[in-house]
Order: C-alpha cells, then structure tokens, then sequence
C-alpha cells in the first residue's frame, strides 16, 4: 500500500510517477472511509487530491507554504504531511482539526476557516519573504466559491504591484469553463511562459522603453499582444490587473500541474494558475450530490445515505417552513443570502420565489449592504446567514444599516456552540457584537414555536432585528408557554422564590434540567425566557431583585459584552441588593468536539450551572 509509504512530508517525493494514480485512489478510498465514520467535509477534499499531491510534489515543505482558502479541503495536505493517524479523531475534541492549524503542525502556515482570505495571507507572507531576504515559494490556493469574496480581489488588487514571485492556485470545481481545457490552452500557455516569453517582457520592452522609438514600440507591441490574448485567452480579466494567468489545466492530471507550477515560478510577480477539478470525484454519490457532501455527517458508503436520519425538525427547518408562509403572505419579503440557500434553509424560498431570493455569493458585507438597499427601497428583506460569518459584516450592519434604521431582518443561525468545525465557526460573539450598535434589537427563542412567533414579530416591526437560534434539533418543549410576545419584554415560565434564573433563547432548555435539580436539593427556583436581549427586560429584572436573592443569567455566548453583562450593569444602576451571577462561555475561543461535551468543559451545561448556583447562594446566605 503506497499510502503507508507515507510518514512525513516529502515522501511523496519518493513515489514513482507511474505510481501517482494508484496513490491518489488510495486517499480517496481512505478519506471516504474515514469520513464516513466520523463526519467532515468531504466532497471538496475528493476534488482536491491530485491538485493537492502536485503542490506537495512540487514543493518542499514546510520551508515553502501554502494557504489554504477556508481550508476544509485541505485533507488530503494532512495525509502528506503524516497525519493519516489523526483521521481516527478528526473534528473530536482533543483530535484532529477539519482545517489547517498552526498548533497541529508546522506544514499549516496559516489558520484558516472564513472564506476569501488566502490571497491577502500570502500576501503577507511574500512580503514578509521579500523584506527578510528568503527565497521560499507561497502559494495561495482558492476556490471558485472563494473568488465570490470582495476579499480576494482587495488582495489581487495589491498583488498586482509585485515584482516577487507570487503563485495563486484557482481551484475551480464549477465546470462551466470545462470546454477552455484542450490544445488551444496549452499552446498559449507555453507560449507565454517560454523563457522566450519571459524574456521579452523582462528584456526586450526594458531595452526599447527611453530610446526616440521605444515607446511608439512597445506600445504597439502591448497593444498587439492584448489584442490577440483577448481574442483567444481566457483570464484576462487577472492579465489587465497585471497578474498573469496561466490555464485552464486539467486538476486531475498531476504531471501537467507539476509542470505549470514550475513555469509559474520563474514569473517575477503575481501568477494565477487556473486548475479545473470536479467535487466529489471517485465518489458517486458525492459527484451526484456536491452540497450533500460538502459538510457530511457519517454515512454508509454504499448508498451514501446518512447513518443516523435526522429524526426531528431542525431549527433551520423551522425558518425554512416559516419563510415560504412569510412570502406568500406579504409580497414584499426578500430573502438573502451568502452562498449557503441549503445551509440556511432558503432553498424552498428559491423555489418557490425566485424572483425575490437573492444569492450573492460569499460576500456577507456585500448581502448586509444589499439588504439595506431593498429596506430603503420599500422590500421587507430577511438576511439569513451563520452567527460566525455574520461578524465579517459588522460594518455594514453598523453604517448601512442600522443607522438609518432601516427594517432589515437577520435570521442569525448556528448562534452558540456549532461543534466539530471548531473555533472558526463558533457562533458565540452575536450577541456581544450586535449589542455593540445602536438601533439594534435582539431576540432568540426558546422553541422551535418562538422562533416562529419571532419571524412575525421581526415582520410586523419596522427596525432592525436581529434573531438568533441554534444549530440542531429544534426544542418542542414548553408548548403550552406561549405568551405573545412584546417588545423588550421577557416571558416568566415559573414563578418562585430563593433563586431566579434568566435564560436566553437554547438555554431555556438547560434551565429547566437547572431547575428541576435545584428543587431535588430544596431550592426554590423562578424561571424567566429572556426573549429579547437588546433591549433586556429592565421591569422583570427590577422586580427579581425585589423577590430574589441571587439573579443567574444563562446565555450560549461570550460573557464579555453578552447578557449577563447587561443585567449586571442594569442592577448595579438601580443599586439592588440582589447578586447577579452570569453563566456565560468563557472570553476564549472553544475548540472543536461534541457541543454537549464542550458545554461540559467550559462550564454551561446543567450540573456544571448547579454547582457554580450552589456555592454562590451558600455563600450569600451563611
């Protein structure tokens, strides 16, 4: 087995060629059994495993270093560099990452998880290259998907400017330009890298530029030479940045990247090399279904069907039935989002309202702008976006937004823990950043009920509103409390003495299991759904300090800046006497694992609240 040849990085290195396509089955083969027992992303990964295999052949790790856009293909990178062992653990707590870590291994350059960043991270790394006198290669590699970002061309914009060799690798599995593969391509694109090439740009227009002719010269040269490359060459949109470009090239076929990769670094500036591959490959059901694959759960290989069915309605099912009645009611509902319809359960929207469903591709900055665009033009617009990706749009929200006040919605999912993608995808700094700006209101519901009752709300309200729930199976408990709801108002569920506790949105469910174990011990204890966030509720909380000795606020998000903040310093203002103790995810980032076993580690899962309730109220009552 080739694959056991490979214990470090660089081995690859001592696999024949004839050999390359034999290794490549066998990581497909292992990464789909791996993945099929632990969960993780696997579509992307399979298209990714020979352009992967020509990076490692081509260059020598970790001296040179590659970037890695989001990073979730970067799988088969950690099988060349020795990890294969680590598969057993992949997304666990203490195990391996789904994404390049720094901490994991020195091949991973660069942390990465969020969308679009690559280009600007390596090119920061050329400079820093350059400044200090080293001679490694960098090379960025991006998806398609990525490309949506304004990010990147931020950074292409600045990348332009080099005079240092800089090499891109578009990794594109959309297979609209599939035809511009062939002998054509290949052609120019020997051409244009030949040294001979090479030396006419770096030699013959130096030589020609200052003479009484030279620049009549070579301009018309220029002129000549654009002309045609915009007749037959694709990518000139990259040429006229001043980034040469280099492809299509087939993704799948290792000698010919080897081979470009090594033209590509005789370029004395920024270089995108083109590579066309198909997501899922070697797998059927993956190549069938790419966006079922891109984020797996465990699966039986044969079918490719998941191994545990969901059983009960998610939260994003939820908003996803919850926003077809939404449309067909009122004609003027818009629903956006950030490359992710399935994700967060617009898909049926789509479908059902095309003409008012908007994808605008990774670019949340962009889709808050956007939103603010159709509020000011007389639409009802509903941002549907995950809590972490949310954050890289917090300008947006603060300017374009909510300073003008504008009826803009934000469906805000996978708030609080998220689990196995880990620390990029966290989705606990919502509530901290959103209650930053002003004119921004904040809501999470404690059941799959409440969030439905939030969207009418949010609807029916003309300002901005944000609404966060959870990633996973929805709550169906507490059907009966069902209050409805009011501006800046909390909702008491159970009313009693010695001990209250105030908990936002998924925490409802927590602070019940609280509270019944507080009451085996002999303590009485109220409960309160916050509801809303931004603005708390200052009359409920006025009234617990009346009634209560110590206040517990529960919240699946960071304490600084978060609820219990807020409560705290409500309490402190209005000088009660009551003691306030904040349940809260500790100001850090949480790693990857189980959400119930993290919840665990970091303190807010029910017997972890207990003992921290317990100790505080024995103390204040000695």
């Amino acid at each position: 087995m080739l694959l056991e040849k490979i214990e470090q990085a660089n081995d690859i290195k001592q696999i024949a060629e004839s050999d390359y396509g034999v290794l490549a089955q066998e990581i497909r083969e292992f990464l789909i059994h791996s993945i099929s027992e632990t969960g993780g992303h696997l579509g992307s990964n399979l298209g990714a495993v020979e352009l992967t295999m020509a990076l490692h052949l081509f260059l020598n790790l970790p001296e040179d270093k590659i970037i890695w856009d989001v990073g979730h293909q970067s799988y088969t990178h950690k099988i060349l560099t020795g990890r294969r062992d680590g598969f057993v653990n992949l997304r666990k707590f203490g195990g391996m990452s789904g994404f390049p870590k720094r901490k994991e291994s020195a091949c991973d350059c660069f942390d990465t998880g969020h969308s679009s960043t690559s280009i600007s991270a390596g090119l920061g790394m050329v400079k820093a290259r350059d400044i200090q006198g080293g001679k490694n290669t960098i090379v960025s590699v991006i998806g398609d998907g990525s490309l949506t970002g304004g990010m990147a061309y931020e950074a292409l914009n600045n990348a332009s400017r080099l005079e240092t060799n800089f090499i891109i690798v578009l990794n594109d599995n959309n297979m609209s330009i599939s035809e511009n593969v062939g002998g054509v391509s290949k052609y120019l694109n020997n051409i244009r890298t030949a040294d001979m090439y090479l030396d006419l740009k770096e030699g013959v227009y130096k030589s020609l530029l200052g003479k009484s002719y030279g620049d009549k010269v070579v301009n018309q040269i220029r002129r000549a030479k654009s002309s045609f490359k915009h007749l037959v060459v694709p990518g000139m949109f990259f040429e006229d940045m001043g980034i040469t470009y280099l492809g299509p090239v087939d993704g799948h076929n290792i000698s010919a990247m080897v081979h470009l990769l090594g033209e590509a670094r005789k370029i004395r500036g920024a270089v995108l090399l083109h590579v066309i591959t198909q997501k899922g490959k070697g797998y059927a059901p993956a190549e069938r279904h790419p966006a079922r694959f891109h984020g797996a759960e465990p699966f039986d290989i044969e079918t490719g069907i998941p191994s545990k069915p969901q059983s009960k309605a998610n939260y994003t099912d939820i908003f996803s039935t919850v926003m077809c009645k939404l449309g067909q009611r009122e004609e003027k509902v818009a629903a956006i989002t950030a490359a992710m319809p399935d994700g967060t359960g617009l898909k049926r929207f789509r479908n059902m309202y095309p003409d008012r469903f908007f994808d605008v591709g990774i670019a949340e900055e962009h889709a808050v702008t956007f939103a603010a665009g159709l509020a000011a033009g007389g639409l009802r617009p509903i941002v549907a976006i995950y809590s972490s990706f949310l954050q890289r749009a917090y300008d947006q929200i603060l300017h374009d937004v909510c300073l003008q006040n504008l009826p803009v919605i934000f469906a805000i999912d996978r708030a609080g823990l998220v689990g196995s993608d880990g620390e990029t995808h966290q989705g606990i700094f919502d509530l901290s950043y959103l209650s930053s700006i002003p004119n921004m209101h904040i809501m999470a519901p404690k059941n799959k009920w409440e969030l439905s009752d939030m969207m009418k709300f949010a609807l029916a309200s003309a300002m901005p509103i944000a609404i966060r729930y959870p990633r996973g199976e929805a709550f169906d408990g507490l059907k009966d409390n069902r209050a409805p709801i009011v501006f800046g108002r909390s909702e008491a569920i159970y009313e009693e003495e010695d001990i209250i506790l105030f908990a936002v949105g998924s925490m409802v469910k927590v602070a019940l299991e609280v509270r019944e174990q507080l009451k085996d011990r002999g303590y009485s204890c109220s409960l309160v759904n916050a509801r809303f966030v931004k603005p708390i509720d200052e009359e409920a909380v006025r009234a617990a300090c009346a009634e209560h000795k110590l206040i517990v606020t529960m919240e699946e998000n960071v304490a600084s800046g978060g609820y219990g903040e807020k409560v705290r310093s409500y309490v402190d203002e209005i000088g009660a006497a009551a003691q306030v103790l904040t349940i809260a995810i500790p100001d850090e980032y949480v790693e990857h694992g189980n959400v119930e076993l993290l919840k665990r580690e970091i303190g807010i899962d029910a017997d972890s609240i207990v003992k921290r309730i317990l100790t505080h109220y024995v103390s204040l009552t000695e």
